[in-house]
């Protein structure tokens, strides 16, 4: 099969596969038990009220006309009517409020990502070159430490370190607790966006702590395997000094697996957040799905919007990574034309 039959065939399968988690997605919602509309109700209303909230949402229809509604919701990507559809709790279209959530939750997390692939690949190559040393044992273990320790307890602990024992004992605040921004506004752009970057550097930082450990440790053993073929002792025989033979050849020859790496963890930017924007009461994607997978009060379009979001960036960056990892290694594209 060539190159260019593999890439058909990988989008084939991404297309089936997103089809049959939409679809599952539907049927976990629409077979639970009960009426998703039913606190809409008051005591106080008649029956044709009642069939007339249910009407309004399309949830008295039979199930096969509320797949093909459910189907062209999300096929409108949230750009055309019906905006991804209704929301049960707000009325408003599902998209309203989509867009700007998602914009702060990727601002959150994107740049969490970004500090903790740069910080922990830098150490990563720092400690491979150490391999053995105090410096590789002890930056390995920290971090291996803070990785293992649940994402809440560092948040919960920074929020208390931070913002009340420090409030307390000195009087000022460091970083505040809440909020993208602080009430009310700045005014200005720059202004605004330095107030948004202020209340954004303890999660991020928060993040960056729990996730550092990853990239150092993948780098890590990924340098170590790679510093014992034979090319790179044939550099060395070259004469060439151990910053050349790791920055132009060793790292060089795990871009593939790094790009993979980051294609693979970039979908989790969506729903990562659920954690630390609940901690930090931050209205994104992350508590905005966690509200509405209440029991008490499900918002059905809200959630299955972020479920067929984070389902289609998955399989998007997994078709990326197949992509990336055959342009970077030629061993791919040779293997896919045999």
């Amino acid at each position: 099969m060539g190159l260019k039959g593999y890439l058909i065939k990988r989008v084939a399968i991404a297309l089936f596969i997103l089809w049959v988690v939409i679809t599952l997605n539907f049927y976990i919602f629409i077979l639970s038990p009960g009426d998703p509309t039913h606190y809409l109700m008051s005591p106080g209303m008649t029956q044709e009220q009642e069939q007339l909230i249910r009407e309004m949402f399309g949830v008295d229809e039979p199930i096969p006309v509320q797949y093909v509604k459910y189907i062209k919701n999300l096929m409108s990507f949230g750009l055309i009517p019906p905006y991804f559809g209704v929301s049960h709790q707000t009325h408003e279209y599902v998209t309203d409020e989509l867009w700007w959530r998602l914009s702060f939750t990727l601002l959150l997390l994107g740049s969490a990502e970004i500090g903790a692939i740069i910080i922990g690949v830098s150490i990563g190559m720092l400690v491979a070159s150490r391999r053995g040393t105090k410096l590789d044992v002890s930056v390995m273990g920290v971090g291996l430490f803070t990785y293992a320790l649940p994402t809440f307890f560092i948040e919960i602990f920074a929020l208390y370190f931070f913002v009340s024992y420090i409030h307390q004992t000195a009087g000022v605040y460091i970083f505040p607790s809440t909020s993208w921004t602080s009430y009310p506004r700045p005014e200005g752009f720059l202004p605004q966006l330095a107030d948004i970057a202020w209340h954004l550097t303890l999660p991020v930082a928060c993040l960056i702590i729990i996730s550092f450990a990853y990239w150092a440790l993948y780098t890590r053993n990924m340098l170590l395997d790679v510093l014992t073929q034979d090319y790179i002792l044939t550099a060395r025989a070259k004469g060439l000094g151990e910053r050349a033979v790791l920055f132009k050849h060793a790292l060089k020859s795990i871009y593939p697996q790094i790009v993979t790496m980051i294609a693979l963890t970039v979908p989790g930017l969506v729903t990562g957040a659920m954690i630390t924007e609940t901690v930090f009461g931050l209205e994104g994607i992350g508590k905005w799905y966690i509200d509405s997978i209440s029991i008490a009060n499900p918002d059905y379009p809200v959630v299955e919007a972020i479920l067929f979001i984070y389902a289609t960036l998955t399989i998007l960056f997994n078709l990326l990574a197949d992509f990336l990892y055959g342009a970077l290694d030629p061993r791919i594209r040779v293997g896919a034309r045999k």
